[in-house]
């Protein structure tokens, strides 16, 4: 658009922030371009130039003023509006969780392995055990191998002597049966 064709008052289509949203235009500014409000979150913004703004919003297209945007309710499905959360179902779930055994963690389904096995295992031999004994599998993640092997590395670097695991040779592990926990 130019300069000229702007006017104070008009409802404009503005880029902002990346996003065309509707802008009102509420006065000139004291050094270039005008005080603005965009219409849809109520902010103040500064246009500073024409060539900002797209195209004149129609009267019928143009959205409500922020004061009266913000007071209609978000849902117009009236069903929702009214369902409120029950206490006893949120109760309910509450308890059943604490009943239900605890999901192994990688590096604790590893150590339930490693107690089990003779042989050092590297980190790969450690998840596929780990998945075929149903004690843990990978939520998705492209390599758990290395994540384990991190966190046992984690937990001997933090815990020395104390650690579950002991590294017996270059990425192979056994369990610590000297661990005290």
């Amino acid at each position: 658009m130019k300069k000229d064709e702007i006017e104070v008052g008009g409802v404009y289509e503005a880029k902002v922030s990346d996003c065309i949203v509707a802008v009102r235009i509420d006065s000139v500014h004291s050094s270039r371009g005008w005080n603005a409000t965009n219409t849809k979150t109520g902010k103040r913004i500064h246009v500073k130039s024409a060539q900002r703004l797209r195209r004149p919003v129609p009267v019928a297209e143009a959205p409500n003023s922020p004061k009266t945007a913000r007071s209609t309710p978000k849902s117009t499905n009236p069903a929702a509006a009214t369902k409120k959360k029950d206490p006893k179902a949120t109760k309910e779930k509450q308890s059943n969780s604490k009943n239900s055994p605890k999901r192994l963690s990688a590096i604790d389904a590893a150590a339930a392995v490693l107690a089990e096995s003779k042989a050092p295992m590297n980190a790969l031999d450690l998840v596929k055990t780990m998945a075929a004994k149903k004690l843990w599998t990978s939520p998705g993640g492209k390599t758990p191998h290395a994540t384990l092997y991190a966190a046992i590395h984690r937990e001997i670097f933090k815990k020395g002597k104390a650690a579950r695991f002991k590294k017996v040779d270059r990425g192979l592990f056994t369990f610590n049966d000297k661990a005290t926990n």
